[in-house]
């Protein structure tokens, strides 16, 4: 069983920049993708970047790309999101996640209890 747990989340201003953190709980994780996703207030939760194992693979959504940036440190079990050029639209609760099976987080098997991101315009 492999526990998630984001921080980094908080009150920031637009244009401004957050970077999240993703710790696993066990050296496992290393050979899952992990990324992240959010969920706004009244929306579906919706994929947002992950990474494969390997380091080798990123996705992003396209809402993201360009600002956002995606990492691991698998010697610290750590997945990070870094948020650059942050807007109204990006306020969310963010949650981690890791699959075993598809780098894109088809179907993730374990996720985080998320950290909330507000953006003041």
């Amino acid at each position: 069983q492999v526990q998630l747990v984001e921080s980094g989340g908080g009150l920031v201003q637009a244009g401004g920049s957050l970077r999240l953190s993703c710790a696993a709980s066990e050296r496992t994780a290393r050979i899952y993708a992990m990324g992240w996703f959010r969920q706004a207030p009244g929306k579906e939760r919706e994929f947002v970047a992950s990474e494969n194992a390997f380091g080798t693979y990123t996705n992003y959504a396209d809402s993201v790309k360009g600002r956002f940036t995606i990492s691991r440190d698998n010697a610290k079990n750590t997945v990070y999101l870094q948020m650059n050029s942050l807007n109204s639209e990006d306020t969310a609760v963010y949650y981690c996640a890791a699959d075993w099976r598809s780098a894109d987080l088809v179907s993730p098997d374990y996720w985080g209890p998320g950290t909330q991101v507000t953006v003041s315009s």
